[in-house]
């Protein structure tokens, strides 16, 4: 921790290049404390070093996202030991290279936000931008925060709290708990709430930085999480009622398409260009979900494939099934042909994630629409971290929670509406789970933090996955609930804080 902490004061930091609808991030040099804090331009630029993890593979790419393929959602694609050895839950994942730096890249994110927080009031700058600034550091150390505490802590342990006056030089032990640490990510972001404008009061040049409806809407997903249903509603009715948000209604298809980025639908996702410098930046997950070779013509890396469980977890009309699944057979667009798709011969499974495809869709899609690299696949496709709905599921999950069946029709009607199902009355906890996994499949919403959360990891782990053709794609797992809701901390972070740092029991 001491070396993880203490490593990015201000090094790395970004300028910020206004373009109409997204942000160019640029990697700037390193300047001292002793001449750096004295404008506004350093508050932006400081500011904009809060985003520069967002472009790592690691970050928002896959890396991450090795803990979400944990899920019965989806199989590793192809061979990868690491990989498989984290769905197993094995614990010689423990020191590989995917999942090593979860930990480093947050915090790096948190001494960033501190350093503003604690820097700009100080600066002699326009009130508006100074607390807007301020107000997004507040919002991404509580994100990153939360992505911590939720993957790491426990009732018996939480995530080291790093405050403003923490000493760099020495390390910090862990949280007691991880409620602890949800109690002071909630006070992050009601304070990033207080300070932030609401979305339709930015510039389009500043899109893709934090906002007020975004900072309740993860307040309200913490709230869940700490399983205080009356605040989880709270803050999910801040955002309904914001009129700030709403489904995309003509299609669920349509959330996917790049023309939607600022939708009124979005709330929160990683800003996304396919040629933004050098090899491009934001989430490579398009490419990361492509087929393998994509058929010949595109690098695609071929990983986190569906399930047939998945599939047959949706209702027979629901149109979120086609636009979320490709299946043998299923035709779609790809570089401007119609084309029937196949499984790459070496394909775990013979699914493959459409959510981000729209794309690779046009004739000539590269470098508009697509990443020239086929080694770094980002796109112009905003990946979703949090939609409008799933605030809707999550004011629907809490009032399930709260006052029992039915509580919960009018949000996941306006879902299965969207979806072209029928309204139903008198839904329960059992229709929450399955609505949940319909709408948010293949998204960061994290499908194995949900069945972790509802205590339904160990028996949904016991079943094998299947391919379309039933056949055995993925063996049944053993899931100990006391060692196995949460992950390991990085073998790293306990040899760099000598053992102040401690290890998840079993791990």
């Amino acid at each position: 921790m001491k070396q993880n902490i203490k490593y990015l004061a201000i090094a790395a930091l970004a300028i910020l290049s206004a373009c109409k609808d997204q942000l160019n991030i640029i990697p700037e040099g390193a300047p001292s404390a002793q001449n750096f804090w004295k404008t506004s331009e350093d508050a932006v630029k400081a500011e904009n070093g809060l985003y520069e993890k967002y472009n790592d593979e690691n970050f928002y790419g896959r890396g991450m996202f090795w803990f979400i393929n944990a899920s019965d959602d989806m199989v590793t694609g192809r061979n990868k030991p690491e990989a498989d050895n984290i769905k197993n839950f094995n614990k010689t994942y423990v020191g590989g290279g995917y999942t090593e730096t979860q930990w480093s890249m947050r915090y790096a994110v948190i001494k960033r936000a501190n350093d503003i927080i604690k820097n700009v009031p100080g600066i002699q700058m326009d009130e508006k931008l100074k607390k807007q600034v301020i107000g997004d550091a507040y919002f991404n150390a509580a994100l990153v925060y939360f992505q911590l505490a939720a993957n790491y802590g426990n009732e018996k342990a939480g995530v080291p709290i790093v405050s403003l006056d923490t000493d760099p030089s020495k390390a910090i032990p862990r949280a007691k708990n991880v409620n602890e640490n949800y109690d002071y990510i909630i006070q992050l972001f009601l304070k990033a709430a207080d300070q932030l404008p609401l979305f339709s009061e930015m510039k389009a040049a500043d899109y893709g930085k934090a906002h007020k409806t975004a900072a309740w809407a993860y307040l309200s997903k913490v709230y869940l999480y700490k399983k205080d249903y009356a605040n989880a509603a709270k803050y999910a009715d801040m955002v309904i009622n914001s009129g700030q948000h709403d489904l995309i209604m003509t299609k669920f298809s349509d959330v996917f398409k790049a023309s939607n980025n600022w939708s009124k639908e979005y709330i929160w996702s990683v800003v996304c260009t396919p040629s933004g410098g050098g090899t491009g930046w934001g989430s490579k997950l398009p490419g990361v979900m492509l087929t393998n070779k994509g058929w010949g013509i595109y690098n695609g890396w071929g990983y986190y494939l569906p399930t047939k469980e998945l599939y047959d977890a949706y209702e027979a009309n629901d149109q979120r099934r086609e636009a979320t699944i490709l299946k043998t057979g299923d035709k779609f667009f790809y570089f401007g042909q119609e084309r029937s798709f196949t499984k790459d011969g070496g394909a775990t499974s013979d699914y493959q994630f459409k959510k981000y495809m729209e794309p690779f869709s046009y004739e000539n899609p590269i470098p508009s629409h697509v990443n020239p690299n086929g080694d770094n696949g980002t796109t112009d496709l905003n990946v979703p971290l949090m939609r409008f709905a799933e605030v809707l599921l999550i004011k629907a999950e809490a009032a399930i929670m709260l006052t029992g069946a039915g509580a919960a029709d009018t949000e996941l009607n306006k879902i299965r509406l969207r979806a072209g199902l029928l309204a139903k009355s008198g839904m329960n906890l059992a229709d929450l789970k399955r609505e949940r996994r319909s709408e948010l499949a293949g998204e960061w919403a994290d499908r194995h933090r949900d069945l972790v959360r509802w205590g339904d990891a160990q028996a949904t782990y016991a079943l094998p996955l299947h391919d379309s053709q039933g056949n055995v794609i993925w063996p049944s797992r053993a899931f100990n609930p006391q060692v196995h809701d949460v992950w390991a901390v990085p073998q790293r972070e306990i040899d760099n804080s000598a053992g102040v740092i401690t290890q998840n029991p079993g791990w």
